[in-house]
């Protein structure tokens, strides 16, 4: 753990990097449309969940936060799941619809849909155990609306961390430099330079290049091989710095063999 005693802030992603579905958004909305009598093929919900998503990003950037008139969050889920429902040939009647996205809404702050990431609870575990808060600060930068928060107490991540930041209260969504900035105030570092924050996550573009982007270190866990990053995200993702999971990460870590 030496190599990451020259931090004082390391954050990570969420989605995953620290937590993962359970089973795929297809599936599991396919249980929960079944309980309200909107029976339709897994596989079709997988796909058109995927298209609403794309297309509800496009067109209403950061759960709808970033849209004028401004859109709240739950708004912007309802509107995703009504259309992929509808498009796989089960529309949710309006009088039901509230109360269907709610659940499935609240459904998703818990351990019944997501589970952590291979890994993750050990190196939290680990790196809070080396490493005492007015040392280094642990915390999560995440595109996510404000359900963040009790995702992480319920998955109980959130004992390990020093705060969380969502794209959504902050009105900036990786790779946007606002979110890395608003992280480092939300740290209470006093001094705190960018070359002594390290990000963790799997996005190659929203979390590995984004925070070198503002002069942080950054780790991107990732199992494709390095010669397909490179290829397709360019020369700029250092080979020592791509791990297949988090528990190969702090394995490295562990044994040293990781130079920042």
């Amino acid at each position: 753990m030496r190599s990451l005693s020259r931090f004082r802030l390391i954050t990570f992603d969420v989605t995953n990097t620290l937590l993962q579905f359970r089973t795929t958004p297809g599936k599991q909305y396919g249980e929960i449309g079944a309980l309200f009598g909107a029976r339709c093929d897994n596989n079709e919900l997988a796909k058109n969940f995927k298209a609403n998503w794309y297309k509800m990003n496009r067109d209403y950037p950061n759960f709808g936060r970033d849209t004028n008139p401004q859109m709240e969050w739950q708004q912007w889920w309802r509107k995703l799941i009504a259309g992929t429902f509808s498009e796989s040939g089960a529309a949710i009647p309006d009088e039901k619809l509230h109360n269907f996205s709610n659940h499935l809404i609240e459904l998703y702050k818990t351990s019944i849909c997501w589970q952590p990431c291979n890994g993750s609870v050990e190196l939290l575990q680990q790196l809070r155990k080396n490493f005492k808060p007015d040392k280094c600060k642990l915390g999560v930068i995440a595109n996510f609306d404000p359900r963040l928060t009790a995702l992480l107490q319920n998955t109980k991540l959130e004992q390990y961390l020093d705060f969380a930041v969502n794209s959504y209260e902050v009105k900036a969504e990786k790779p946007d430099a606002q979110i890395f900035h608003k992280a480092m105030e939300k740290s209470g570092l006093e001094n705190l330079q960018p070359e002594e924050c390290l990000h963790i996550g799997d996005g190659p573009t929203t979390d590995y290049l984004a925070a070198k982007e503002v002069g942080w270190h950054s780790a991107l866990v990732h199992e494709k091989s390095y010669a397909y990053l490179v290829k397709k995200y360019g020369e700029d993702i250092d080979r020592d710095h791509v791990f297949p999971s988090l528990y190969d990460f702090h394995k490295k870590i562990t044994d040293g063999t990781v130079v920042w």
